[in-house]
């Protein structure tokens, strides 16, 4: 069983603690109470997708021996416009730097953590719509 901590800090600020002890502040937005001073809850979702994802990837292209120089994603999500506000479309680009990338592998290693192994984009398959695409040396290749 996976537990965290929510502390409440004041205003509409909280942090949250994991088991191993590390932590995350939150907050909301000034319009609606808060001091802006925290990552917001629905932003904690798309860097939860953000770091599942990425984590796989690098995992999947280690033991397929494809080594990259810089690797970052980009996630944006629209939400819906009536509470609760959920997530309708995420698009993950996934953006790699390096010299004689495979984008074959590449796109394999993305495939299989959005269709197989990140449980953060199998629960947000649920509700939204969900896109990938692949940058390599600021070039977007297609998935063939």
């Amino acid at each position: 069983m996976t537990s965290v901590v929510v502390r409440h800090q004041g205003q509409m600020a909280f942090s949250g603690e994991n088991s191993s002890g590390q932590s995350v502040v939150m907050d909301s937005a000034a319009e609606v109470g808060g001091q802006g001073q925290g990552i917001r809850p629905m932003e904690m979702v798309l860097l939860g997708l953000g770091g599942c994802t990425g984590i796989d990837v690098v995992s999947i292209l280690q033991k397929m021996r494809v080594p990259f120089d810089r690797f970052e994603i980009a996630v944006d999500g629209e939400r819906a416009d009536e509470h609760p506000k959920i997530y309708r479309h995420i698009r993950v680009r996934y953006q790699f730097w390096g010299e004689g990338l495979d984008s074959d592998k590449v796109w394999r290693a993305v495939s299989l953590s959005q269709d197989k192994y990140c449980s953060v984009s199998a629960m947000l398959k649920q509700a939204a719509t969900m896109e990938a695409s692949v940058e390599i040396n600021g070039q977007r290749v297609e998935k063939n």
